[in-house]
């Protein structure tokens, strides 16, 4: 395959290291009655190996210089579609549904490190067409994404994403492997989307509100982070909510697990104390 230098401003990084190719093809576990969406396939490492398998397959690439060399790869290969897109901009219900049927898909990628977070909620909001993710994060997004409570990698990210994916990480991957060579270590993940929501959260744009705003100033109480996002009134309302929740205010957010979020958020929307 033809060669071609990564592009800093796109965030590439290509695989090279053909066991860690091979470790992501197991995690993947590709049949020949899979559907595979690859997001940023580069220069065709790990889609040659994963296209192998009779999958059918769906490649999208965002870097346009790229295309040519991936059709010019897979021209013989009836499985494989190579199409141009951003994924944070596709409409990936469409995309999808109009090429699986009613199946659901398998997806692999190598993140860019600067837009993971982004593309991670990009399939939270559509878990439901996912049947397992295998994706290569930083490393340090990994660890947050596994993160107990009332630990520093614990965040917004590690709450919202369990609420919908059972998260593994699989293995880490050192800057070795790559070309060029990143300055920090990878990890490899997989989510396995649940068929429900882990807990009832009642309305879950206001879930993620309440998650976000408990984080965002993490060295304040929870009750003065939710009171300066404007989450409660100024009438106590916030604090009987977190009281029928059983949580302290004076706590941080980053001490309360999923199911304590949870029971906040359903507390401030039946005590209607959202401003």
């Amino acid at each position: 395959m033809e060669k071609m230098r990564a592009k800093k401003s796109l965030g590439q990084n290509f695989l090279i290291d053909d066991n860690v190719l091979s470790r992501i093809v197991s995690c993947v576990a590709p049949t020949p009655q899979d559907a595979i969406l690859e997001v940023g396939p580069g220069r065709g490492a790990l889609t040659k190996l994963l296209a192998a398998s009779g999958a059918k397959f769906l490649a999208v690439e965002w870097d346009r210089d790229l295309l040519p060399i991936l059709e010019a790869e897979f021209a013989g290969a009836a499985n494989v579609e190579i199409g141009h897109g951003d994924i944070l901009r596709v409409d990936l219900q469409q995309l999808l549904s109009s090429r699986g049927g009613a199946r659901k898909w398998k997806v692999a990628a190598n993140l860019p490190y600067n837009i993971s977070s982004q593309v991670l909620f990009r399939f939270m909001e559509c878990s439901g067409l996912f049947e397992r993710l295998v994706l290569m994060l930083q490393k340090e997004v990994g660890d947050r994404l596994v993160a107990a409570p009332a630990c520093k990698d614990y965040g917004a990210l590690t709450v919202l994403l369990r609420l919908h994916f059972d998260i593994r990480r699989e293995f880490i991957v050192k800057p070795g492997a790559f070309r060029p060579v990143p300055k920090v270590d990878s990890a490899v993940l997989s989510f396995t989307p649940l068929e429900r929501p882990r807990v009832e959260v009642g309305d879950e744009e206001f879930f993620r509100r309440v998650v976000k705003a408990a984080f965002n100033q993490r060295r304040k109480t929870l009750l003065n982070t939710l009171r300066s996002a404007g989450i409660g009134s100024e009438d106590g309302s916030l604090q009987a909510a977190l009281s029928r929740s059983g949580i302290d205010g004076g706590r941080r957010g980053e001490t309360l697990s999923l199911e304590e979020f949870a029971a906040l958020s359903r507390e401030l929307l039946a005590g209607k104390t959202l401003a």
